[in-house]
């Protein structure tokens, strides 16, 4: 591999307003909305564009996609429902499409399983889940919207034929809708329902997502039979100020170990997590805490967080994720979508597509209690190809090399950095206390020179840097403790001109002791249009889209720079070029 230096100089300084960075927060409460656009629902891909098109994550052959309904695994195959408009690139038409993969990996696409067709989905066959009943019967649990008002009730589908592998075929019962809102409940806030779990009593529990003057809430059903469900007198869950809450995700996770646990284990040293997706911001935020069985009531752990100060899967362009447990591996996996953030409709109906879902993640608890740990799954390693590896390289105050030898469109990268002292962090202002992370990135990004840091990847950068996503850690001396910044700031990402596009300075804080250990890790999956990123083996995670003009295909770069005045190690730096899956 060969190495060079580029001049800090091209690191030049960049000065931005504070009430900037104000307005860049709020942009996140609108940017991943479903808009509707009526005229162009239905405007089918004459042409599908490969420029920022990803290689492997997944994403059907054209047109749009959001919501991961229901995966599962089933007799020895994975199967993935999602929100689908097969007639354009834009929202609007939604069914349930459905892929299969024997890996997580290859996917083989079929017919949709679920599409609006009777009285109780008549408008709308919307998110929900997946569930494997006794005697191996799986039956999916889905919103279906009955009016033009946006009226929400909850059906179910079962597969027509269970001895086909794939299960192509789906029926949905005439005895629909199972669950209809009382007059307790905004009909057009009521849905999105989870995987369901059986509890001591016998009884089947599912959870449902709602609002009530502003305050999110895990609505509560309980069935003896999976037909006939009745709500309970309270909500799992409720917080105030943190809107209607979407896609709901509520499951146990293990003290002992990093083995996922099915829905319904009720065995001891576990903790939950109940995860909801805020349609006030389309962030996904979760708490762990304990499930009280006997008063079916979840409650927090104190130091967890309700709503948008609280911790999140993805400090990126991440939402309506939605986990599974597999048995086939003993783990929990967590698939999440991200949008487009070139958010101007023509770009979707020009491209003849829009949206992916990010890597499938393994999911457990971090040994501390607090925090959720994740990580791409293991499969996606297969698709390693030439690699390159380098060990023990110093980083002074202004360097950066590149990394060649691999693709650098296309690129699995982790990297382990070091550095002997603390003593040159930067202090934390404390104005910053009461902002979110990101606009402490906007603040301080990874051209403002710093103490440690920041250091870190220049991703799908142009040869000169004209534009480049830099992924990068910044430390601070707190009060008390030390703060770490993870940064993906996509703010220079492309030369192209569009007022509409989203560009933020994605960001979050990494729960790290580096007293003892001065370490910190950093694992990149780049893919044309998206960076996502893993902080210090998975404790925070950041995804963003980008569409670069330059740095596309073989003329994009990787450079790993220190834009701190404490030299950085790089311990151990392995990167392998990604090849592309098999999709049919």
């Amino acid at each position: 591999m060969e190495l060079f230096m580029k001049s800090s100089s091209l690191w030049g300084l960049e000065i931005y307003l504070f009430c900037f960075f104000i307005v860049l927060s709020n942009i996140n409460k609108v940017f991943a909305s479903h808009n509707i656009f009526l005229d162009l629902q239905s405007s089918s891909a004459i042409s599908v564009k490969n420029v920022h098109r990803t290689g492997f994550h997944f994403q059907p052959p054209k047109h749009w996609i959001n919501d991961p309904n229901a995966p599962m695994y089933y007799n020895g195959v994975y199967h993935l429902f999602y929100q689908y408009n097969p007639k354009g690139s834009v929202w609007g038409n939604i069914v349930w499409a459905h892929s299969v993969s024997k890996d997580l990996i290859n996917w083989i696409h079929l017919e949709p399983a679920i599409y609006p067709s009777k009285k109780f989905d008549k408008y709308g066959a919307w998110s929900g889940s997946a569930t494997i009943l006794p005697n191996n019967k799986p039956v999916i649990l889905y919103t279906g919207v009955v009016d033009s008002h946006d009226s929400q009730v909850q059906n179910y589908a079962i597969p027509a034929n269970l001895s086909d592998p794939f299960l192509r075929k789906w029926i949905k019962p005439n005895n629909n809708p199972l669950i209809v809102p009382d007059n307790s409940i905004n009909k057009t806030e009521f849905r999105d329902p989870t995987t369901a779990w059986m509890g001591q009593d016998g009884l089947w529990r599912i959870i449902i997502g709602s609002m009530r003057k502003h305050r999110g809430m895990a609505l509560l059903y309980r069935s003896r039979d999976f037909i006939k469900w009745a709500k309970a007198q309270h909500p799992l869950h409720s917080s105030p100020h943190t809107g209607n809450w979407e896609c709901p995700d509520f499951f146990p996770v293990s003290l002992k170990n990093t083995n996922g646990l099915d829905a319904s284990y009720r065995g001891k040293n576990v903790k939950h997590v109940l995860k909801n997706s805020l349609d006030v911001n389309r962030f996904d935020y979760y708490t762990i805490g304990m499930y009280d069985t006997k008063k079916d009531r979840y409650i927090p752990d104190n130091n967890s967080i309700d709503g948008s100060k609280g911790l999140r899967l993805d400090y990126g362009n991440f939402y309506a994720s939605k986990s599974f447990y597999d048995p086939m591996k003993n783990r929990r996996i967590v698939w999440g979508w991200t949008n487009e953030s070139d958010v101007l409709p023509d770009d979707e109906i020009k491209k003849g597509w829009a949206g992916i879902q990010a890597i499938p993640r393994k999911v457990w608890l971090d040994p501390s209690g607090k925090q959720l740990i994740q990580w791409p799954i293991e499969e996606l390693e297969t698709l390693r190809k030439q690699k390159i590896q380098l060990n023990n390289k110093k980083l002074s105050k202004g360097e950066m090399f590149e990394v060649e030898g691999i693709s650098a469109s296309q690129a699995d990268i982790e990297v382990s950095f070091s550095f002997s002292s603390l003593n040159k962090a930067e202090q934390f202002d404390p104005k910053w206390a009461d902002l979110y992370a990101q606009d402490v990135c906007a603040i301080k990004g990874s051209t403002i020179q710093g103490g440690l840091g920041p250091f870190g990847l220049a991703t799908l950068a142009s040869k000169n840097l004209e534009e480049y996503t830099p992924v990068f850690f910044r430390v601070f001396k707190a009060q008390k403790n030390y703060k770490v910044l993870l940064c993906s700031d996509a703010r220079r990402s492309t030369m192209r001109q569009n007022e509409a596009m989203y560009k933020p300075s994605f960001a979050g804080y990494v729960d790290v002791d580096l007293v003892d250990m001065k370490k910190l890790s950093l694992r990149s999956l780049i893919d044309n249009s998206v960076v996502e990123s893993f902080g210090a083996d998975g404790k925070t995670c950041i995804t963003s889209r980008v569409y670069p003009t330059l740095a596309i295909h073989n003329n994009a770069h990787l450079f790993v720079f220190n834009n701190g005045s404490e030299t950085i190690i790089i311990e151990t730096l392995n990167a392998w070029s990604m090849d592309v899956p098999k999709m049919h």
